[in-house]
């Protein structure tokens, strides 16, 4: 199966108008008319990630986060985004990523991260329709939902520190950041995985009583105490599982092709 066929699974799953205007989602480096040996799915890309690619027989490197955010005006060693630049090109291996679109599909990012805690009655809040032109065979345009965050609910009632380290222990994180304790029960939560802070205020409107994100600024926890559990876990950590959705989909859309979650923790941020 070559690459361009594993590329054009992921963006059925996820298409790429579903991004956001300022992200750099689809193909980062390489081309797609080879074969796939392997594919390596991970958060972000760095050079250690190329290394596994590179030991593991992997020529295809599907990532959350894009390499290339920004245009590039020179290809040296002088960071490790050039660097990986060079390190894929002169090996082969094409670098693939699905950022917001994968944030904003159906079953995407936040319907993982809703799936963890065990949420009933998924579906997107602040949602927006777009219609998308058909796939290949599917000639057909079709209109789809999609959206930034999710809510549901659990299947019972917990009270707020409960709440909160269930989601530390679901994610394995050693610490979380929250506003003051709500005094009443949680069972809505809102969700939006990564960096979500500009769909609080929308996840208190639609009545969540808890809201978990990846980061999110100081000056946002304040004025919600008693309205809503805030729970802030890190980006990483919110989005940790990403890597299984796009096995998930290749698996089932390209059988054969072998898809291996990446053992290298890209996470840059150490708690101390």
């Amino acid at each position: 199966m070559k690459i361009k066929q594993v590329l054009s699974a992921l963006e059925q799953f996820a298409p790429l108008p579903l991004q956001e205007s300022w992200d750099n989602a689809g193909l980062q480096v390489g081309l797609t008319e080879a074969e796939v040996s392997g594919a390596l799915l991970c958060l972000d890309v760095n050079e250690q990630i190329v290394d596994e690619a590179l030991r593991k027989g992997c020529n295809l490197i599907v990532s959350h986060h894009p390499l290339l955010f920004r245009g590039l005006k020179r290809i040296t060693d002088s960071d490790y985004v050039q660097r990986c630049v060079i390190k894929a090109v002169k090996h082969d291996i094409v670098i693939v990523s699905m950022h917001t679109n994968m944030d904003n599909a159906k079953d995407g990012v936040n319907w993982k991260i809703a799936s963890r805690l065990g949420l009933d009655d998924v579906r997107f809040f602040a949602a927006k329709t777009m219609q998308l032109p058909g796939f290949e065979g599917d000639e057909k345009n079709s209109v789809v939902e999609y959206g930034s965050g999710v809510i549901g609910m659990l299947p019972q009632p917990m009270a707020a520190k409960d709440f909160v380290l269930l989601v530390k222990k679901q994610f394995g994180v050693a610490c979380a950041q929250c506003n003051e304790l709500l005094q009443r029960p949680v069972r809505k939560v809102a969700i939006c995985g990564g960096a979500g802070d500009f769909l609080l205020d929308d996840a208190v409107r639609e009545g969540a009583d808890a809201f978990i994100t990846g980061e999110m600024h100081y000056h946002v926890f304040f004025d919600h105490e008693q309205k809503i559990q805030i729970c802030v876990i890190g980006h990483y950590q919110s989005e940790q599982y990403t890597a299984e959705i796009f096995r998930d989909i290749i698996q089932r859309e390209c059988p054969g092709v072998r898809a291996e979650i990446a053992e290298t923790n890209t996470n840059p941020i150490l708690y101390i």
